[in-house]
């Protein structure tokens, strides 16, 4: 007997002596005179095993089978080893058509010694941010370099998933994997995101170098920006940096996620040894993001969508807004030095264009190089060496031929030979 069940027993051993009344046994024993009477009854007809309650020792009717539970353990071991309770609830009813709770899932998988419960430890206290109200008004991004396909592809050991979600509605609005968080890889994801989407309002971030300068003298210099700040700007589109993780916590919280669950989808979907990471994108785009969407997006306050669409004339510049932009000046003799190259200007230009002029050098997502004057685009062509110096150049180059002939048997004779 338990310790309520013998103190209960003496209660009622001091009723049936006639020593209290039914009053005062159900007042010691807090239930009520007809419960009292109940007791009495079936101790006068079964003595101390009366009171004890009649489930004890007996197997209850929601008692899950042996050979059920040893099953299910089985497979957890071979396929679902690493897989949390509610992940491995999700693949034994999807695959396995073991319909159970994942609660009793989860006390099978601790029970077993399988996955052990975590506590959580209390962190610092940060407020709580409403929502955004739309959706496309603000999206968090980052970058999250994981060991994504877990060794399966030598090649590719570590990779980087880049991911936006919509603050007003927790949707992944898009993902995709690179090699690496550069500007260039930045570019291609935010290319293909408003070509998708449209252009968003703002865009939640950290302090990483391909979104902000971190250096001590830009607190006082608000013009400086990094190349994706400014490609930003030119769509209008306000780029806010985070402080702390915590700021930013809906795309922090989605990477927790996905390294758990996005790596066990890949492995099972069979994602692995291949050379370049197309596989997993689709993967991405075709299955996971639904998937994701449905089952964890929220309806947002209003059915506004924030996001801008693009006109014909600014996605026709897209090429040049994603792009690493660099300026620098024409020499006397009209050629340009970028990157370890020279480029020399052709005698023909859309614009009238002077020496000593600054122009634009623009390195595209297809490595082909632009150079910008005044809202034109030049005509060059690259020089195998460094060109040699000249007394005498054009003074001008314009939209038609000049009557300046190079000196004979200079380079640049030979250099403009070629450009005719």
């Amino acid at each position: 007997m338990t310790t309520v069940e013998r103190l209960r027993l003496t209660v009622i051993e001091e009723l049936t002596d006639g020593l209290i009344n039914g009053t005062t046994a159900a007042s010691k024993l807090n239930l009520s005179v007809r419960q009292v009477k109940r007791l009495k009854a079936q101790f006068r007809n079964k003595g101390h095993d009366g009171l004890i309650h009649g489930s004890r020792g007996k197997t209850g009717t929601r008692k899950i089978d042996i050979n059920l539970e040893e099953n299910i353990v089985k497979i957890i071991n071979n396929k679902y080893h690493d897989f949390g309770p509610l992940l491995a609830h999700e693949k034994l009813q999807e695959f396995h058509q073991i319909k159970l709770g994942h609660e009793t899932i989860r006390i099978i998988m601790i029970r077993n010694k399988i996955w052990k419960s975590k506590k959580r430890k209390r962190s610092q206290y940060f407020a709580w941010r409403e929502r955004r109200s739309s959706y496309g008004e603000l999206q968090q991004f980052d970058g999250s370099y994981h060991n994504w396909f877990e060794g399966r592809n030598p090649l590719l050991p570590e990779a980087c998933l880049l991911a936006s979600i919509d603050d007003a509605t927790g949707k992944i609005t898009y993902a995709k994997f690179d090699h690496n968080e550069s500007v260039m890889a930045v570019f291609k994801f935010w290319w293909e995101y408003i070509e998708l989407n449209g252009i968003p309002k703002e865009i939640y971030l950290d302090k990483f170098s391909t979104y902000k300068i971190n250096h001590k003298m830009a607190v006082d210099n608000s013009e400086l920006m990094t190349q994706f700040g400014r490609a930003m700007k030119s769509f209008g589109t306000n780029l806010i940096c985070a402080n702390t993780p915590q700021a930013k916590g809906r795309i922090e919280r989605l990477f927790q996620t996905l390294q758990d669950r996005l790596v066990k989808e890949m492995r099972l979907d069979n994602i692995d040894n291949i050379d370049n990471i197309e596989s997993a994108n689709i993967f991405l785009k075709d299955k996971f993001v639904p998937w994701f969407n449905s089952r964890y997006s929220v309806i947002p306050k209003s059915n506004n969508n924030c996001h801008r669409t693009l006109d014909t004339v600014t996605r026709a510049k897209l090429g040049g807004t994603f792009s690493k932009q660099y300026v620098r000046g024409i020499n006397n003799d009209f050629t340009i030095q970028y990157n370890c190259q020279w480029y020399q200007l052709k005698e023909i230009q859309p614009t009238t264009v002077f020496k000593t002029e600054k122009v634009m050098i623009e390195e595209r997502l297809d490595d082909t190089i632009k150079i910008k004057y005044k809202n034109h685009y030049l005509n060059f062509f690259i020089l195998p060496d460094k060109p040699l110096k000249v007394k005498s150049v054009p003074f001008i180059l314009t939209e038609h031929k000049s009557n300046w002939v190079p000196p004979p048997g200079s380079l640049l004779e030979r250099q403009f030979s070629y450009s005719q």
